[in-house]
């Protein structure tokens, strides 16, 4: 990475911004971690390295280039060129001046301690290291074989007003509360020629922020996601610093084969070199060392709204399961996942007292306190409901006792931005009653827990929005509640949800929305009874064992 922070002074092509003062901090990646990712994507100096472009969008100090230097002079020698037939093999930009000066410099050092004479090596290191702003300059600069480098980590409000509207302007990926190598990414893709390959090494937060939606998105429909080899935990700069880095390949291809990969704290450089060995050779499915683990699947995952993170044997398992098996909401089988009511005014809306007003205005309650043992045990809350079956607001009129108590409150009801909006429907809640969620089967789901927790609902009660549901047209309630009981199925949530404090997971539709299970009518009866009574045990065991059978698993990885 070549500049997390610039000046205005910086910039070119942006006329009318002022300069401005900034401290310039760098962060270098180890010349172990280059080699590393230039072996990965087989830039390699047994190929004619002068016939192919690489190049780096922010080289900083030249930690990239001097690898690459290094490579393509071994090319030379090779394949019998002089060094000066490389003078368009690379390119390499920086904001700074003085980043350009010194990239250039190591550059000629390197070529001359490689015994090239020093004139060439000066020609060819002008040649290759320009002062410029990567994400501003045309898509005609930047095509390329490789894309290769650590691009800059810098939140989109730290850049002034002008430079992020002109960024953003040129980086549609660049959207909300981007870090800025989003738009290094989307600029290296879209330089790429057909089966052209970048490797970065740079934050992996991207793979499951909100933000790297756009640039998921960009990824799954025209590109291919190769590798992910999380490094958090790796000494790959020569400052220490928290980025939570990856490496990250992406081919200009249709999407093939793919690696995930993890490191621990002794993956080094002789580590590294095992690593791209192993990724090279493409021998076995998956390979586990006291320095790394990893694991080839068939495919990438195909939803961008957000990737998954767990053990690479585990990510395999699940993307194979991905493939085979449908999501858990399916027209097909009527299955919904939902979220209960939000009142906007709890403390009004929900009451204890079955005779606060009138009977048919109290609509039982399932709250999350009545689900912890497992079996819905309902505590008494009712909703003082505003709502009529069609999905119309009360005549209040016809209800003396609701008026009443409404009125009583209307100016804690009155306040919400609700009422503010619609002010003739003051009394509404936020979220309809849909009434006949009321007498249907479901499965309820608090939000927070450490382990996954369906209850079953068999038709009683509304729930609050604490709680999620499922219903379905075709399911067995119980059958399902057993599949979802099970490991599997907390797996994949887990792969997918926000960990709070403590290792506590959010159940959230989003999250229970990527759970992927059979045909109903697929699972034997021997296996549906077995779901249905380790569901009524709440016999997790029993209940995963079961699930291995129905998905065709012999284990689910750690």
């Amino acid at each position: 990475m070549a500049t997390p922070l610039f000046s205005d002074a910086d910039v070119h092509g942006l006329p009318g911004l002022a300069a401005e003062v900034v401290e310039h901090g760098e962060v270098f990646t180890r010349r172990w971690v280059v080699d590393l990712i230039l072996d990965l994507l087989g830039y390699t100096a047994d190929k004619d390295l002068c016939a192919v472009k690489i190049v780096e969008p922010a080289c900083g100090s030249g930690a990239f280039l001097a690898a690459v230097a290094a490579r393509i002079s071994a090319s030379c020698r090779t394949h019998d060129r002089p060094i000066g037939d490389a003078l368009a093999a690379v390119r390499a930009l920086d904001l700074l001046e003085r980043n350009v000066e010194r990239s250039r410099a190591v550059v000629e050092k390197q070529l001359t301690d490689e015994g090239w004479q020093a004139e060439e090596a000066r020609r060819v290191a002008a040649a290759w290291v320009e002062e410029g702003d990567y994400l501003l300059r045309s898509d005609a600069d930047h095509r390329a074989d490789y894309v290769v480098g650590n691009p800059p980590y810098i939140r989109l409000e730290d850049v002034p007003d002008a430079r992020m509207a002109a960024y953003r302007s040129a980086c549609p990926t660049m959207g909300g509360r981007a870090d800025i190598y989003v738009g290094f990414y989307e600029v290296a893709l879209r330089s790429l020629k057909p089966g052209g390959r970048l490797g970065f090494i740079c934050a992996d937060r991207w793979m499951r922020n909100q933000y790297g939606r756009r640039l998921r998105q960009l990824v799954t429909h025209r590109f291919s996601m190769d590798l992910a080899l999380v490094m958090h935990d790796v000494d790959a700069f020569d400052d220490q610093v928290s980025a939570y880095p990856a490496i990250t390949l992406i081919s200009n291809r249709p999407q093939g084969g793919a690696v995930a990969a993890d490191t621990t704290r002794d993956f080094g450089s002789r580590q590294a070199h095992d690593f791209a060995d192993w990724y090279m050779r493409g021998a076995s499915e998956s390979i586990t060392t006291a320095a790394f683990q990893a694991a080839r699947m068939p495919h990438w995952f195909p939803d961008e709204d957000s990737w998954p993170t767990a053990s690479p044997a585990r990510l395999a398992v699940l993307e194979e399961l991905t493939e085979r098996f449908r999501l858990l909401e399916d027209d097909r089988t009527g299955t919904r996942v939902g979220i209960g009511i939000a009142t906007g005014a709890d403390k009004v809306f929900l009451t204890a007292d079955d005779d606060l007003v009138e009977r048919d205005r109290l609509l039982p309650m399932a709250m999350v306190r009545d689900t912890t043992s497992g079996t819905l045990d309902w505590q008494g809350t009712y909703l003082v409901n505003p709502w009529t079956a069609e999905g119309d607001l009360v005549d209040l009129t016809a209800y003396p006792r609701l008026a009443r108590y409404f009125e009583e409150h209307g100016a804690a009801l009155r306040k919400r931005y609700v009422a503010v909006k619609q002010p003739h429907r003051w009394y509404k809640t936020i979220d309809k009653v849909d009434h006949h969620l009321t007498g249907r089967p479901k499965l309820l789901f608090p939000d927070m827990k450490l382990t996954i927790h369906p209850v079953l609902d068999k038709g009683e009660l509304y729930p609050h929005h604490n709680l999620y549901f499922i219903v379905s047209d075709v399911w067995d309630m119980r059958v399902l509640g057993g599949l979802l009981l099970s490991r599997i199925a907390e797996a994949f949530v887990g792969a997918y949800a926000v960990r709070m404090r403590g290792g506590t997971l959010r159940f959230q539709a989003q999250y229970l929305r990527k759970i992927r299970v059979p045909a109903p009518d697929a699972i034997s009866d021997s296996d549906r009874t077995a779901l249905a009574e380790a569901f009524d045990r709440r016999d997790v065991e029993a209940a995963t064992e079961a699930a291995l059978r129905v998905y065709g698993l012999a284990e689910l990885p750690d």
